[in-house]
């Protein structure tokens, strides 16, 4: 929103939310049938497009932004290095606005433009007039109509909207308020209306241009640069006729330079060109990958955690996941999730990369993608592919000088690699720490147990975590009741001998704090108490099936507040949110400890040592219900 909003500031069908698109949908659907329905020569195939060219803009937006997102978090010819944070994306969500805008003002002139119906498929004498058109009158109206809204009266109540973005992404460019974009639609239609007039309008040079103007606006503000260096030493006149995304990008960090649309040549002809332009450029190009201080691995979980990623969609990855969008949204881009999942697990399936990076203080983080499924883990024949790509990342990452790496989800599980143990054992001389994140998540369960507890129920498959959370309540004196026998007995097995219980009995448990895991039944669930509060110890949350108890968050804290580029939601977890096992390797890190903290043996009496340095180094943990406080 702008400093002070002006009039038609904000877009007309705001309230529609999702609803927006079926704006369109009457008029796609009545050229469709129009198409179909009318005689050879009547059949207006321009109009039919309409709808196919909205949808490509929003595909090739999408792959802008995917894009943009995986090199700014390498850092590879990377421009400005601020960060992006939730606020941002919020403010960015409506981009795809104009889009909806554009498509209905050119139903319009498909009705009322003469020349504008039944064109034919390309003319090269049109596409050549708008090319014309375009370099000439709308590259200066843009340039001065810019410069206007540069001016205090309308920058506070227009373009400061825009320029909230410090750093941009391929989105930013299209992010104004809806009076800015009625003057944009009208400026960019000029060479369109001019060779519908002339009757020389084509349905390519249409589809072209739209495609030039979204490619360039996207390429202005991507943030990396990527504009090679030879084209500028073949022809050297290039710099005026073109820009880069450094230079753009200049226009966002020092607001009263480089005004020009997608040619800088009025920028050089009026004297606002910056003076670090070139520089800038230089710079930018030679500025190479980033090396991490921690690698956090991780995998998907589900075929809709795709939208999880942060390469996704910013909207979805910005919510936690299964909290989003409604279900009739969610089924309807069913033919999308299937073929996205097939591709990335197919093309990119035996590596690893990255998809974010964060900054703590001085610390350097990386989220790396291991692209498999849940589903993939569960099987045993995928086990030894899984196990080779994570040893591949691992000594690709202590080649690079990594110092810590922290598997999470399924990465690090018994039957995968023995907590990882299988990676320490087959490579003694590693520098980088692994760390399997337990001791970390054990500390967070046992520090999320409202104070003054003295007895819980532990129920769920037994894992190195939960042996470590009762081997230390029972050091506390807290009753743990255990409702299996055969976990009963594999806990005294461990040594976690004191204050343990089997529960025999068939009526509802006392305890109003559960301590869960994979494996809880339904019927166990009913049977607790109104108002329990069940406390997962496991990676994936239980299913939530009782309305009248709380159901805790799966071991987790709240990052720090000097904690940076932090703009999507970790899988379910909520804003700003950080999985223990995420935290366990930045910890790690932090503290500088030199062994690794993985394998089957858990360091039962560090888990203070280890909640302690999380508070100091500013984690905080998540709030319990006000009836368990």
């Amino acid at each position: 929103m702008a400093s002070r909003p002006g009039v038609l500031t904000e877009w007309p069908w705001s309230p529609l939310g999702d609803f927006k698109y079926l704006l369109v949908v009457p008029l796609a659907i009545a050229s469709i049938i129009s198409y179909m329905t009318a005689e050879e020569e009547e059949k207006d195939l321009g109009r039919m497009l309409i709808v196919a060219l909205m949808l490509w803009r929003i595909v090739h937006s999408q792959i802008w932004i995917s894009v943009s997102r995986q090199k700014t978090a390498k850092g590879t010819k990377k421009i400005v290095y601020k960060p992006i944070e939730f606020e941002q994306v919020d403010r960015e969500r409506s981009w795809d606005d104009q889009i909806i805008f554009n498509t209905l003002f050119m139903y319009l002139l498909n009705s009322k433009l003469p020349g504008s119906s039944r064109i034919p498929i390309w003319r090269l004498d049109g596409a050549i007039l708008i090319a014309l058109i375009h370099a000439g009158p709308v590259e200066f109206l843009y340039y001065w109509f810019h410069r206007a809204l540069h001016h205090h009266f309308l920058y506070s109540r227009y373009h400061s909207h825009h320029h909230s973005s410090i750093v941009t992404k391929p989105i930013t460019s299209v992010v104004h308020p809806f009076a800015e974009h009625i003057a944009y639609t009208i400026l960019f239609a000029i060479p369109i209306v001019a060779a519908s007039l002339c009757g020389i309008l084509s349905i390519f040079s249409v589809i072209a241009y739209m495609t030039y103007i979204d490619f360039m606006n996207n390429l202005g503000h991507c943030n990396f640069e990527c504009f090679p260096k030879r084209l500028f030493h073949l022809f050297p006149p290039l710099k005026f006729l073109c820009y880069t995304p450094s230079f753009h990008s200049l226009h966002h960090t020092q607001f009263r330079t480089n005004y020009s649309l997608f040619m800088p040549i009025y920028d050089y002809i009026y004297g606002t060109t910056d003076k670090c332009t070139e520089s800038l450029y230089e710079n930018s190009l030679e500025r190479e990958e980033e090396s991490p201080d921690v690698i956090h691995l991780t995998h998907l979980t589900t075929l809709d955690s795709i939208y999880q990623m942060r390469l996704g969609f910013p909207s979805f990855s910005s919510r936690p996941l299964w909290s989003r969008s409604p279900w009739y949204l969610t089924y309807s881009m069913w033919p999308f999730t299937l073929l996205f999942s097939f591709v990335l697990t197919s093309a990119v399936s035996s590596c690893t990369f990255v998809f974010e990076r964060n900054r703590l203080r001085n610390l350097i983080h990386h989220s790396h993608l291991l692209p498999k499924f849940g589903f993939h883990y569960k099987s045993q024949r995928h086990h030894r592919s899984i196990n080779n790509i994570i040893e591949a990342a691992i000594i690709e990452a202590d080649e690079k000088g990594v110092k810590v790496m922290s598997l999470g989800l399924m990465n690090t599980s018994e039957e995968l690699n023995g907590y990882g143990e299988l990676y320490v054992q087959k490579h003694p001389n590693l520098k980088i720490r692994l760390v399997d994140g337990s001791s970390m998540a054990a500390a967070v369960v046992v520090n999320s147990i409202p104070t003054g507890t003295t007895e819980v129920v532990f129920r769920g498959n037994l894992t190195k975590i939960a042996s470590a959370i009762v081997f230390s309540l029972s050091q506390k004196g807290i009753k743990v009741v255990v409702l299996r026998e055969e976990e009963y007995t594999k806990l005294i097995k461990s040594g976690a001998d004191e204050n343990l219980v089997l529960f025999s009995s068939n009526n509802c448990y006392s305890s109003t704090v559960w301590l869960v895991g994979d494996g809880l039944g339904k019927e166990e669930q009913m049977k607790a108490k109104e108002g329990t509060l069940f406390i997962p110890f496991s990676q994936f949350p239980p299913d939530k099936l009782r309305k009248d108890c709380f159901y805790h968050p799966t071991p987790a804290m709240l990052v720090p507040k000097s904690a940076q580029n932090i703009d999507s939601c970790e899988n379910w977890l909520g804003r700003r949110v950080m999985s223990a096992w995420r935290i366990g390797g930045i910890v790690h890190a932090l503290e500088g400890w030199e062994e690794h903290d993985c394998g089957n043996t858990c360091k039962f009496l560090r888990l203070h040592a280890i909640w302690e340095a999380a508070l100091r180094h500013d984690f905080q943990p998540l709030q319990l219900p006000p009836s368990h406080l």
